[in-house]
């Protein structure tokens, strides 16, 4: 009789989580920082490292249509915590969410107007000669883009789950040709709208990877009796739903340059007056692909090795999707031990 006693308050435990959990917001205030610098909506974060092991520091640029927050999701899951505990000053660039106002930011505005200037704001805070830029997803492009046209010291760039080759799309092979037709022409319906709502962007993703959008809530129901996990998967559910606005003219030169034209494979993208030309990069390179990463396949992100004049290149495969940053409050081995060794040590 016990056990049936013991299963059924278990049973009224999980019930209970599932519903607190989906019904109460959790609250997470993150790693100190200190905002160094700021241009319209885009902040330049600062977290200082407990102790500074290596005088090279590192700058993180991510999506234009997420927001950060999955950098530093909770204590036992921030990437950002992990970087200042390994002892690496650490800046994070987030472009903040764009107004109606900046409807004809493209994605060139955003490697000149803010990437450019953060990385030479970074350099001159920290006061180093060097920098590491680690970029994810769409801000692993700009920050590939930047690396292309760029003087700047550029020692270290990460390319985490980035989208390289646009022509690949494995999951809409028949979708592709018609859309990337010479003759296909949406640039009128991004003029019109301005500024592309961030339902529409949360709709297309949705599309890609996740039609059916219930596995999620299969797995809170699984464990809603484990308060720290129903705590992380409400921060990572929240995350997932935080995807943002973007430019009408970011979109149109995203679909023409990248998706129509590819020209980051096949060359002709111009940036301030510059080739941005993959061949230009010569920092160490890591790039970090995801074997079940249904947005960016390995497919898309690939092909930069091939492309890039760095002498010294890793491709380091995950077996994940495409939001799994999980580290259990450490860096994961392949990332720490790369950096560290291409980073200056303090000692």
């Amino acid at each position: 009789m016990n056990k049936y006693i013991e299963k059924a308050k278990k049973e009224v435990q999980r019930w209970s989580g599932f519903s607190r959990t989906l019904t109460n917001p959790t609250t997470y205030s993150g790693v100190p920082r200190e905002a160094i610098w700021k241009k319209n909506k885009a902040t330049l974060w600062y977290y200082e490292p407990p102790v500074k092991n290596y005088s090279i520091p590192i700058l993180l640029v991510y999506s234009i249509i997420n927001q950060p927050d999955i950098l530093d999701l909770d204590p036992e899951n921030s990437l950002i915590q992990a970087f200042l505990d390994d002892g690496y000053e650490v800046y994070l660039l987030d472009f903040g969410i764009p107004g109606y106002e900046d409807r004809e930011l493209t994605l060139n505005d955003y490697v000149t107007k803010y990437i450019e200037k953060g990385v030479g704001r970074v350099l001159t805070h920290s006061g180093a000669d060097e920098i590491s830029v680690m970029g994810f997803c769409l801000g692993g492009t700009l920050a590939a883009m930047h690396a292309s046209v760029t003087d700047q010291p550029i020692k270290n760039l990460i390319l985490s789950l980035t989208p390289i080759d646009f022509h690949v799309f494995p999951n809409f092979n028949r979708w592709k040709k018609p859309l990337t037709e010479k003759n296909t022409n949406f640039d009128p319906i991004f003029d019109s709208i301005g500024l592309i709502p961030s339902p529409f962007i949360e709709g297309g993703i949705r599309l890609i990877t996740s039609p059916v959008y219930f596995s999620p809530y299969l797995s809170l129901l699984n464990r809603a009796y484990d308060d720290q996990y129903t705590m992380k998967w409400s921060r990572m559910n929240d995350w997932t739903k935080s995807h943002i606005s973007i430019s009408g003219a970011a979109l149109k030169q995203l679909f023409n340059d990248f998706v129509r034209d590819n020209k980051l494979i096949n060359g002709g993208l111009v940036i301030d007056e510059k080739d941005a030309n993959l061949s230009n990069i010569k920092a160490n390179l890591l790039v970090v692909g995801s074997q079940f990463d249904k947005l960016v396949p390995p497919e898309q992100i690939r092909p930069v090795m091939d492309l890039v004049s760095s002498k010294d290149k890793t491709f380091h495969m995950l077996k994940m999707g495409h939001a799994s940053l999980s580290i259990d409050g450490k860096l994961p081995p392949y990332l720490s031990e790369w950096l560290s060794l291409r980073s200056h040590s303090t000692e």
